[in-house]
């Protein structure tokens, strides 16, 4: 690879965090946003509005099986593949055609989703030096807190939904163009022979318990709000916080190369925890949820980026197939978690679920145990990583 490909990290990991924020912002997560206006004109019952998610909900988890593969084979196609299923997801959406249009359009779109972070990751991974690659992976996995808060206040636009999502749509194929335009063209080379799972168990586990705490958080901290006495506005607000405040998660590539990757995820960790728990409070008011908001966007993006981080060290030559067991682990803690939060809180509110969440995320310092915590870079016995453990495990790919 040529060294001032190299050199422009800063460029590759800017334009994967704007492919990111098309996927996660606009495609997949804006239809939340939404729900009250697609259910009035498409006459959708709350099951209905239940299905149209799950099928966004199928193509992510198609996409990301999907990118297992394709992401080693080509990671600048997955790359731009993931910008043009996007942008033909929300264009298909945005048509006046019918539910069974906007339907297909929800794969479609979240199937973009599915593909976009494993190819980023492994893009990354090939074409960075490894100086600089642990902090190109933290601020690319940042576009997903760009797109959040770009879409954050369009449900309060005059505009009709079509044509919001017809902008939408526009503004995925202009950010398929600047992907093909500017992100790198990986040299070629042969697949690189499969790597060993050794050492996956606790990344998964990590990944697992971010599911469990942050779907509560996005699936109920509008309600709780609502019940606390905030306004349609002010809730508003707090999301875009979450976005806004998201871009800051980026630092914490510095972070893990300064002081380690388990040092800066257990720091992570603990402001998760104390955010969620926030709005356990009775009264958080304004001034917290929106403190609540700032640090549940800051450390979602922080903790994901940082299990990227992860998920390059324990498997070097392919970082999108730790990225892809990570995300599916994140995944599958959120689809568990969600429904057991709703049905706790018909029994003890949704400030107790909340208190209980901020609880349960200090669960991740269990991570004080070497079995349990991120591996220490290639060359951790080679200099003095902040990330050595005293332990006898293998470096990050010695185990393959």
């Amino acid at each position: 690879m040529d060294e001032r490909v190299r050199g422009r990290w800063w460029l590759t990991a800017a334009t994967g965090a704007g492919v990111i924020a098309l996927c996660y912002g606009f495609a997949r997560y804006a239809y939340g946003l939404f729900v009250p206006r697609f259910s009035e004109t498409f006459g959708l019952t709350t099951v209905a509005v239940g299905v149209l998610g799950g099928l966004s909900t199928a193509g992510y988890g198609i996409g990301l099986l999907v990118s297992a593969r394709t992401a080693m084979r080509a990671a600048r196609g997955t790359v731009l593949g993931s910008a043009a299923l996007a942008a033909l997801g929300l264009g298909l959406m945005a048509l006046p055609a019918g539910v069974a249009v906007f339907g297909a359009g929800l794969v479609l779109a979240g199937a973009g989703a599915g593909l976009v972070s494993p190819g980023v990751a492994q893009l990354i991974g090939e074409t960075t030096g490894s100086r600089v690659r642990t902090r190109a992976q933290t601020w690319a996995n940042t576009g997903t807190g760009l797109g959040l808060a770009a879409s954050a206040f369009t449900p309060l636009l005059a505009f009709g939904w079509p044509a919001i999502w017809s902008v939408f749509a526009a503004l995925g194929v202009a950010m398929t163009a600047i992907a093909w335009w500017t992100l790198p063209r990986p040299g070629a080379g042969s697949l690189p022979a499969p790597e060993a799972l050794h050492g996956l168990a606790p990344l998964l586990v990590n990944s697992v318990l971010i599911g469990i705490t942050s779907a509560p958080y996005w699936t109920f901290s509008s309600s709780r709000l609502t019940e606390a006495g905030l306004g349609p506005v002010a809730t508003t607000w707090c999301w875009f916080t979450i976005g806004a405040a998201g871009l800051l998660g980026g630092l914490a590539g510095r972070a893990a190369e300064r002081f380690g990757l388990r040092a800066a995820n257990l720091g992570a960790w603990t402001l998760a925890a104390g955010g969620t728990a926030l709005l356990g409070l009775p009264d958080p008011g304004v001034a917290g949820a929106l403190v609540s908001s700032a640090l549940f966007g800051a450390t979602y993006m922080a903790l994901t980026g940082l299990c990227i981080v992860w998920a390059a060290r324990l498997f070097p030559a392919r970082p999108a197939r730790g990225v892809v067991w990570s995300f599916a682990g994140l995944g599958a803690g959120q689809t568990v978690a969600s429904p057991l939060a709703g049905a706790a809180a018909t029994g003890i509110g949704l400030a107790a679920v909340f208190g209980l969440t901020g609880l349960a995320a200090l669960l991740a310092w269990s991570q004080l145990r070497p079995r349990l915590a991120p591996p220490p870079p290639a060359d951790a016995g080679r200099g003095g990583s902040p990330d050595q453990t005293g332990s006898s495990r293998c470096p990050a790919g010695s185990a393959g």
